[in-house]
């Protein structure tokens, strides 16, 4: 029979294994009786017996003092060996094979192994004492220190914090050694921990904290707590890599965004909510963008979906690798990019689609799950919106942007439910950005990497209710503060990650990627399915230059001189539909009002008078007229619902500095010459071009 095919029966012996009281008993007796059997046939001098058993004593005691065994214990073992030598001596003497010898052989063996086991239960309840008394010890020490911090910080919140007095439960050391967390009780009359984070900043500085270290309080386990986060060590300095543990995570979870200053990671959960990102330029915002995406990536219930007008930048390291056939069979890191704002309307009008008929298609299926929130899975994923300057998308006054925030704005209101959420990121934290209320109401997982810049960053709009935050705590780039509605707002640390570990990424998640479920791939249609077709993705391959070095020569110019960019020589342009419309208004204001002529024109043009010394630029146009010009197209842009003074005024601002009183006095004018129509009255006036002016 083949050795591998035997099988074994009964207990196995592993003679590895230690001797037991019983066995130790059964070795000895054993080893005895067959030395002293053999002895006896031999003619064996009996005294060599006892001389061995007197070394194996002495060996034994020798080894247990080192051990540091009990006094027990080494007298059981030394007498074990001279019980068992006096034994063998007195068994070669007088025969070892009698009634008596073996009567006595066998006692002795028995009380070898009950002495045995008393001294084996004596070890280990010493041991255990020992061990509970250095538990002890090192627990009395960290008790005193506790003890220490407690103090100290139940005095400086009282000095600090306006008399506050507080009680302190308990004060857990964090497991990284960066700080510790004081758990305190609130005195009587109504204190609320509020009180205590408005001080945080005074705190830190008391406390003599490090820069880069802060005292922030936070709610405790019931409204008569606080929770007061200290930190020791600056962890935000040091930069801290993506983790290289690709492992699956999911949706419902939280996907882990950074680390907090205690080494715990922050997650977000976006189910429900959608996200803003605010970071200045420098910051380590674009960084932290492909940190999001690279949670997702990994994430086995969401498809990423990303829009950046900055041609695609965001989004084309986890695209190339795919694309480029770095892998076989490797599928892009995200769904689906746009880098224009015709791609981001078709993907936003997909995703509206996809929201409204999965209302209708997966109405028995949230029945059976009595829910009213879709359930997400991997068969059904949800669709995550990443739009790097989203934000400043839903701000812009030109038209294509105006589109695309109404679209938006419409997946943001609708899709909640169905699974569709989007993550948006800006330039600063400003009420221009966090004006909108649908924003602020839905995106309430916020992060401001803030990198020591001041300008833009108010923290009080993005984090309101957060007291004690400041940009001077987080300096260095890739920290900043995030705060979900699980986790107050905070300090952080985002990950830094490379272009090489992006596509170890996009190579490691790329089997993992789930598909769009055929209900929403139906509604999203064509547009979606040929959403990597030659012709829409050929942008992302060509690195051709749009302008040849001659042709840049020709339109800066070689030649000494002024090079006035307003008569600047510049190649055939294809005129776009703006430029088309913004062409249309001149030639009506032209041929409705006495304005000047273009500065190219053959006419003859009266003199003006100069109005000093220097050079008098007569390609430049009138500024009232290039602002009146304007404020048409502005009108005509605005189509049947029309816009108001004030608004026109905000976006002549920047650029024309034009007042709203200047314009009010355009639109009267207008009005009186049938150009404009006004519609409604008092604060609710507006006015509508007459193209668009409603039927009398």
């Amino acid at each position: 029979m083949p050795a591998n095919t035997a099988t074994t029966t009964g207990p196995v012996w592993d003679w590895a294994a230690g001797h037991g009281p019983v066995t130790g008993a059964l070795s000895a007796t054993t080893g005895a009786l067959a030395l002293a059997t053999t002895g006896a046939a031999t003619g064996m001098p009996a005294g060599w017996a006892l001389a061995a058993g007197a070394a194996g004593a002495i060996g034994h005691t020798v080894t247990s003092l080192r051990e540091r065994l009990a006094a027990r214990t080494i007298g059981m073992r030394a007498a074990s060996w001279l019980l068992g030598a006096g034994w063998t001596t007195w068994a070669i003497t007088t025969g070892p094979l009698t009634w008596t010898a073996l009567g006595s052989l066998a006692t002795l063996g028995v009380g070898i192994g009950a002495a045995a086991r008393s001294t084996l239960l004596h070890e280990e309840a010493r041991e255990l004492e020992a061990i509970a008394a250095a538990e002890r010890q090192v627990s009395r020490e960290l008790s005193a220190e506790r003890r220490k911090i407690a103090a100290e910080w139940v005095d400086r919140v009282q000095r600090v914090c306006g008399g506050i007095t507080l009680r302190v439960l308990a004060v857990e050391m964090w497991p990284t050694g960066t700080g510790f967390t004081i758990d305190a009780e609130l005195p009587p009359g109504g204190t609320t921990y509020e009180r205590v984070a408005q001080y945080a900043p005074q705190l830190s500085a008391d406390a003599r904290l490090p820069h880069g270290c802060t005292a922030t309080a936070s709610q405790g386990i019931d409204q008569g707590r606080v929770l007061i986060d200290v930190t020791t060590v600056n962890v935000l300095a040091e930069e801290v890599t993506y983790p290289t543990d690709y492992a699956p995570l999911s949706l419902l979870t939280g996907i882990p965004w950074g680390l907090r200053t205690d080494g715990r990671q922050v997650l977000a959960y976006l189910r429900e909510q959608c996200a803003l990102v605010v970071g200045p330029t420098g910051s380590g915002k674009t960084n932290m963008v492909h940190t999001i995406l690279a949670g997702f990536a990994r994430s086995t219930d969401v498809l990423t979906w990303v829009i950046d007008l900055n041609a695609g930048s965001a989004g084309l390291p986890w695209v190339r690798p795919a694309l480029a056939g770095d892998g076989q069979g490797m599928r892009p890191g995200v769904d689906w990019l746009a880098s224009t704002h015709e791609e981001a309307a078709l993907m936003l009008d997909a995703a509206v689609r996809i929201a409204k008929h999965r209302k209708m298609a997966y109405q028995d299926l949230m029945s059976k799950a009595n829910t009213d929130l879709l359930p997400i899975s991997a068969q059904i994923p949800q669709i995550e919106i990443v739009i790097d300057e989203g934000a400043e998308i839903l701000v812009a006054m030109d038209r294509p942007s105006k589109m695309l925030a109404a679209k938006i704005l419409e997946v943001i209101r609708i899709a909640r439910a169905m699974g569709i959420r989007t993550v948006l990121t800006a330039l600063g934290a400003t009420g221009s950005v966090l004006g909108n209320l649908m924003i602020r109401r839905e995106g309430k997982v916020r992060v401001a990497l803030t990198g020591g810049e001041t300008e833009g960053m108010d923290l009080g709009k993005q984090f309101p209710g957060s007291r004690g935050l400041r940009v001077d705590q987080a300096p260095y780039k890739g920290s900043g503060f995030m705060g979900t509605p699980e986790s107050a707002a905070g300090l952080f640390k985002s990950w830094r990650i490379l272009p090489n570990q992006i596509r170890d990424i996009v190579a490691a998640t790329s089997d993992r990627h789930p598909a769009l479920d055929a209900v929403s791939a139906k509604a999203a249609g064509p547009d979606y399915a040929r959403r990597w077709d030659s012709s829409r993705v050929d942008w992302i391959h060509d690195h051709t230059p749009t302008t040849t070095p001659a042709a840049e020569q020709s339109q800066t110019g070689t030649g000494g001189g002024l090079n006035l960019t307003a008569l600047r020589a510049v190649g055939p342009v294809v005129e776009s539909e703006a430029d088309r419309l913004a062409r249309e208004f001149r030639e009506q204001i032209d041929a409705q009002f006495a304005t000047a002529p273009e500065p190219n024109s053959a006419e003859p043009q009266p003199e003006r008078p100069a109005a000093g010394g220097g050079l008098n630029l007569s390609a430049l146009r009138d500024e009232d007229n290039a602002a009146r010009t304007a404020a048409l197209a502005l009108l005509l842009a605005a189509g049947p619902e029309g816009t108001g003074a004030s608004a026109i005024a905000r976006a002549l601002a920047e650029e024309h500095g034009t007042s709203r009183q200047t314009v009010v006095g355009w639109l009267k004018t207008w009005t009186d010459d049938g150009t404009a129509v006004r519609v409604g009255t008092g604060t609710k006036a507006r006015y509508v071009h007459h193209r668009y002016a409603p039927e009398a």
